[in-house]
C-alpha cells in the first residue's frame, strides 16, 4: 500500500511572517526600478548596461575591455 504525500504544512508558511514595513519597502523599490528609464550609452546612444559606471552599453563596454587587452599585449611585445 502506497502512502500519500502530504503537502507542506500551511501553518509553517503562515508562522514565518515578514514585517509589513519590509514588504512595503520592497514594493516601492520594485516600482521605482520599473519606472526608471535606462540611461543612454555615451558612445552609440544605445541602452546602458545596468552595471556600467561609465555610461556604456554592453557592446561598447566589451569593445573597451578588448581594446585595453590588445594594447597591453602590444606594449609587452614592443619591450
Amino acid at each position: 500500500m502506497k502512502r500519500k504525500r502530504t503537502p507542506a504544512s500551511e501553518a509553517t508558511v503562515r508562522d514565518i511572517a515578514v514585517p509589513e514595513a519590509i514588504v512595503e519597502q520592497a514594493r516601492h523599490a520594485i516600482e521605482a526600478e520599473r519606472g526608471k528609464k535606462p540611461a543612454n550609452c555615451v558612445v552609440c546612444g544605445g541602452e546602458c548596461a545596468p552595471n556600467s559606471t561609465e555610461g556604456l552599453c554592453w557592446v561598447c563596454r566589451r569593445l573597451k575591455f578588448s581594446a585595453w587587452r590588445d594594447s597591453d599585449t602590444q606594449m609587452s611585445a614592443q619591450e
